[in-house]
Parts: structure tokens; sequence; C-alpha cells
């Protein structure tokens, strides 16, 4: 179900179908995850204030965008970067990623549960990484890759399925024994967030990854420059949380998981900073997918609402009229440049 632009290096859409089952926990458990949410959200109200932008480092406006879970938001007038109020601390960072059991809700506690997440989510991003640099004369053989922030190994197994030369690193020990064990090979290896930074900048991987992982970096200036000075990185493929039709939903259903913004997501990607942040690189787009989960965020919410209202006979109608919809839905959505997530493979400008 995905669809090219007339651009080749734009690509829009994927099935919703492959995780309907992954995010049911996401109604089923909402009440839980709320609560995580506010906790999280209490820490970070705990924080110094943010005054510059966490990509261009640009003095933040007075005035917010928007203002949501008693935290404001702020648009980098340079860059357009989506700005919390407050800064993700190391304190922050170590609160949320090592005193609370973070990654919980992705946790995989068995063979064929770990299998179908990594076909369902993670071979088609690395089909996607490995199709895009073909057509730039690599072949599997030739991607060296350097997973950081690599959490329980699924994008390096996937890789390492498809021919590439890939290992990780991961600041959470558990899930590098958990992931190690699955693969049965021993790809990963924990590390501490200052060496996690040193390894980018010695590692002689053509290519690096930070799926989902951007977002989460405390010091990312030092990593951005880290990246641009190694000259053995020639690709970066990364996946960032954008903002999106998910941040109004999440607003307007406050008794609902906030998925998009909250947790480790104290600011969120634009078009614009991304395109910032490549060129403070020194790259610049090669490819991109978009596909969000903006669509199934709105029927889980409304399901969750009719759930609390007591509905469920309306809730058998949502789910019966409006399951059928979500992935021309979301198309849609994707097409319309405002989707909650996006891929991109970059590529160094004197490659």
């Amino acid at each position: 179900m995905c669809t090219m632009g007339n651009n080749c290096d734009s690509k829009y859409g994927k099935s919703l179908d492959d995780i309907l089952s992954i995010k049911s926990s996401f109604i089923s458990s909402n009440d839980e995850l709320v609560k995580e949410r506010e906790m999280q959200a209490d820490i970070l109200k705990s924080q110094k204030k943010r005054e510059t932008c966490k990509i261009c480092g640009s003095v933040l406006p007075s005035e917010h965008l928007f203002f949501t879970r008693d935290i404001p938001y702020f648009e980098c007038s340079k860059c357009g970067h989506i700005n919390s109020g407050y800064d993700d601390t190391e304190d922050f960072a170590a609160k949320l990623y090592i005193e609370q059991p973070y990654g919980s809700t992705y946790h995989e506690a068995s063979r064929e549960t770990y299998e179908t997440r990594l076909k369902n989510i993670y071979t088609p991003k690395a089909e996607f990484m490995v199709e895009t640099l073909k057509k730039e004369g690599l072949e599997c053989e030739d991607i060296h890759l350097l997973d950081d922030g690599a959490g329980s190994g699924y994008f390096v197994e996937a890789a390492s399925r498809l021919g590439c030369d890939a290992k990780g690193i991961e600041v959470s020990s558990t899930q590098v024994r958990f992931g190690n064990e699955m693969s049965g090979k021993e790809n990963l290896t924990a590390v501490s967030g200052a060496e996690a930074t040193q390894f980018v900048k010695d590692t002689k991987c053509n290519v690096i990854s930070f799926i989902g992982v951007l977002e989460h970096i405390t010091n990312l200036k030092d990593v951005i420059d880290a990246v641009r000075e190694n000259e053995n990185i020639k690709y970066v493929y990364c996946s960032v949380p954008m903002f999106s039709f998910s941040v109004i939903f999440e607003d307007v259903f406050r008794g609902c998981f906030n998925r998009q913004l909250g947790g480790g997501h104290t600011h969120l990607y634009t078009d614009s900073s991304l395109a910032y942040m490549a060129d403070m690189m020194g790259f610049e787009k090669c490819a991109s997918w978009k596909f969000g989960s903006d669509m199934m965020d709105l029927y889980r919410m409304l399901s969750v609402e009719l759930e609390k209202n007591g509905n469920k006979g309306l809730n058998g109608v949502l789910h019966d009229k409006f399951l059928p919809l979500l992935n021309d839905m979301q198309l849609l959505v994707d097409k319309s440049e405002f989707a909650s997530e996006i891929h991109m493979v970059l590529k160094r400008k004197d490659s």
C-alpha cells in the first residue's frame, strides 16, 4: 500500500494492518499508560526551563505555539522545530530511562512476538534503507551499519538478515541481553550515553542509523557534530516523530495515552527542522518515506472514549466501519506532509 511520488526519492504510506494487534495494548492498557505519562510529565516539569532550540540553538520565542497537559511548546522562529518549555536534561533522561522501566511497553517475551515485530515493523525499514543505498551503488555486502540506540536489536537483525554487516549500541543492558539472546549473535553492545557519542566519533562504518532515537538524545548537538566530523559516515538513516495531526488528537482526548508528544518526546521535528539538522551534519536528503499512525491514534482514542462512556455497541460500529478506512485515510494524511513519522536516508554532501 505504498505509493511513490513524481520524485523517486519520496515514498508515502504503509499498511497499518501489520501493527493493529501490536498496538492493541495502547487501548487495553490506556489508563495505566496515561498514569505513566503523567508521572513522566511531572519529571519533565521539574527540569529547568528550555531557553534555546534543541536543533539550532536559537533563543526560543517568548510566546508559545500551543499549551497541552500543563506544558508549553514553542516553534523555533529560525528552524521551525517544536520545543517543549522544559529541558530534557541528563537528570530527566536518568529518571525516565534508568530509574523507570522505560521500554516495557515494547518488550517482547517470546520468540513468536519477537519475530512478528521484526517482520512487520523493522524488516520493511531495513528493506527501504537497502533499496535506497542500492540506487547509490552499494550492495548489501558494502553496507557497514552502526545502529545507535539499537534497543533490542530489531533493526540490526533485520539488516543482518538482508546481508548487511550490522552492529548496534544501546544504553539498556537489559535490552542488549534480550536482543543478543533472540538473534543468537553478539551484535549489540551496552554503552553509556557518553560512550555512545564516542562510538559515533570513532566508527569505521559507512552507514549510521538512528531509529526513533534522535528525539531522546540529551546531547543532540554533540552527536550531530560527531556525525559531521566522522568522514567514514557517508549515509545516515533516521526516523523521528513529527509535529502532526496526532498531536492535535492527543490534546483533544486528554484521557488517552499520548504516544506522540509525551514521555521522552520533549520536542518534535518538522520538515524545516529536519532539513536544518541535515545541513548541520553536512548531509542532504537522499530518500524519504512518510507513513504515520495518526488515524490509528484517532481510532484508539475514539474507542477508549466510547468504552469509558459505556457505549460498547457504538464501539463495535466504529470497529466495523472505521477500521476498513484506516489505510486510505492515513495515506491521505501521509501525502499531506503532516503525518506522525518520517524515515529518511541522508547522504553526505561531498559523497
